[in-house]
């Protein structure tokens, strides 16, 4: 599944906030290659042995989402962090793509 995306900028950094519920810390795994952001989650199924839902507003699977990075994103310096099923990925902006002020002489 493709989890639900907000992405957010400014000045500073681009904010990424995905909704993954059901997936545990240890079950995520956020990866950089090639200038591509990969974000898989894995539910354990076994949380839902022998439940029949009455009723549902969200699919229970995987999730997989990928980003194109441009050379505006510091790279090195993405951080992530997973909060009641909300994760979110904060990308900080290369200091040569962060507004400025230009002195006037």
């Amino acid at each position: 599944y493709v989890p639900y995306t907000d992405v957010y900028e400014t000045d500073d950094a681009l904010t990424v906030v995905m909704e993954m519920p059901g997936v545990d810390r240890k079950d995520i795994d956020v990866s950089l290659e090639n200038d591509v952001l990969r974000v898989q989650g894995s539910i354990d199924f076994s949380k839902y042995e022998g439940m029949e839902p009455v009723y549902t507003e969200y699919n229970v699977g995987h999730y997989a989402r990928t980003f194109a990075l441009s050379s505006k994103v510091d790279q090195q310096q993405i951080s992530a962090q997973l909060e009641d099923g909300v994760l979110t990925l904060t990308l900080p902006k290369a200091a040569e793509a962060r507004p400025r002020r230009i002195a006037i002489k």
